[in-house]
């Protein structure tokens, strides 16, 4: 494929994969516990057990893959790494383009409960044209060639992803790392960005190392919440981020090689990140879970999306300030603080919700759709 060219794609996994999950999950072979403890320690062996036989006897992949398969997606190579991504245009002309940005441990599937509100509203006026992008070293784009991929890299190639597209200016939406990624291309490509949405924001939009006590005793209620969601993340729930941050290629052979591993990593996460109490399955479709899971799993990515947290640990960056319109979402359970992201973002819209969760477009989807609608409105 020549660099330039866009070509396109579907997903389309072997049969012998499919059998080559089952049969790995037969064979699991199951840790000791500490019994009673609960997800104190970690994802508890029952839960899991029933999770894998799920994966194993129930889940459909193909159900999925159909979903997937139902709007364009293509291939194209910029600056030496495989992009995969959905083009899902409106109906409706004059349509605005937006890019939807996932983040860790998200994919493009995660997206599938907005496509089709945010590309034909009840008001026309209110259409995106969508990009949706598996970010180099995650799912169909399979891993990136070289080292260096980090969001402001993965940024840029996007600023070329949108040229190659023909679209001269566009808005960008995005969680998690997708909210490092969306603010950055309102830096680097700050005359074509219209506007930046976020969710799940973190990095440039919560305080940068500790909090004097004078500080946080002038804090709202809410703020300090939110600051002691940060500090308990820090003291209790960042292990897996010191990890794929510091040592991703020693976890790389647990992910690549057991499925019931790879099940628990991502499966964790779900559990501490979405908004309800209780499993992950209170607030996102299992099935829909494990659509996610099993792209890790059948690309073999779950190695080299941990790059992503190397490349931001060993970076020696933070943001810039940056003049591109920003709007913030917080959901539930996200840690997101006013003042601290007006100091590098210019913040024009800021709306606190109490629902959803880390996976807004899986848990609250009408709510996000809402929200990115009303921010991009007065931008057309």
């Amino acid at each position: 494929m020549i660099e330039s060219d866009i070509v396109p794609f579907r997903v389309e996994i072997p049969e012998r994969e499919l059998t080559d999950l089952r049969r790995r999950l037969s064979e699991t072979r199951w840790p000791a516990q500490v019994p009673g403890v609960g997800w104190d320690r970690g994802v508890p062996l029952d839960y899991l057990k029933d999770l894998a036989a799920h994966w194993k006897q129930r889940f459909d992949w193909r159900l999925w893959e159909k979903r997937l398969n139902e709007y364009p997606q293509f291939l194209t190579e910029i600056d030496g790494a495989r992009v995969h991504f959905l083009h899902v245009r409106s109906p409706h002309a004059d349509a605005m383009p937006l890019l939807l940005l996932h983040g860790w441990p998200g994919s493009v599937i995660e997206f599938l409960e907005v496509i089709e509100p945010l590309i034909d509203p009840d008001d026309p006026a209110d259409a995106f044209d969508l990009v949706i992008p598996s970010h180099p070293n995650f799912g169909f784009s399979g891993p990136a060639p070289d080292p260096g991929w980090d969001t402001t890299r993965i940024a840029r190639a996007y600023a070329e992803l949108m040229t190659r597209l023909g679209y001269p200016r566009y808005a960008a939406q995005g969680g998690d790392f997708g909210a490092a990624i969306a603010p950055e291309l309102g830096r680097i490509d700050a005359d074509r960005v219209l506007g930046v949405h976020v969710n799940a924001a973190t990095f440039g939009f919560i305080p940068y190392g500790g909090v004097p006590e004078e500080e946080a005793a002038g804090m709202t209620d809410l703020e300090r919440v939110r600051l002691a969601g940060l500090e308990r993340f820090m003291a209790e729930g960042s292990g897996y981020f010191r990890l794929q941050g510091t040592r991703p290629h020693t976890l790389g052979f647990a992910l690549a090689d057991s499925p019931a591993g790879q099940l628990a990593w991502i499966a964790e996460k779900f559990q501490e990140w979405t908004g309800k109490p209780g499993l992950p399955e209170e607030s996102v479709v299992r099935d829909h879970m494990l659509a996610d899971i099993s792209i890790y799993w059948f690309t073999n990515t779950g190695s080299c999306s941990a790059q992503m947290y190397y490349e931001s640990l060993h970076s020696g960056s933070y943001p810039t300030p940056s003049r591109t319109p920003t709007a913030v979402a917080c959901f539930t359970g996200d840690v997101a603080i006013r003042r601290y992201a007006e100091q590098v973002n210019t913040i024009v819209r800021w709306t606190d919700l109490d629902t959803g969760g880390h996976f807004a477009a899986m848990e609250a989807p009408a709510e996000l759709v809402a929200d990115i609608r009303a921010f991009f409105r007065d931008m057309r």
